[in-house]
């Protein structure tokens, strides 16, 4: 009986668009240019998971 899930690519590059919106957001307080090149990050990484469906 298996305890743990391997997560899938398409799991793993959630988490990781999760956490770089959310560095996005916190970015955008204090440094607007660091903000958006994280949601440019963001952006192109949900893009290669929309490609994957």
């Amino acid at each position: 009986m298996p305890w743990f899930k391997r997560k899938s690519e398409k799991e793993k590059l959630q988490e990781k668009y999760s956490k770089l919106i959310e560095e996005s957001y916190k970015l955008s307080h204090t440094d607007r240019k660091a903000s958006d090149l994280k949601a440019a990050e963001a952006n192109e990484l949900l893009q290669k998971i929309e490609s994957m469906d």
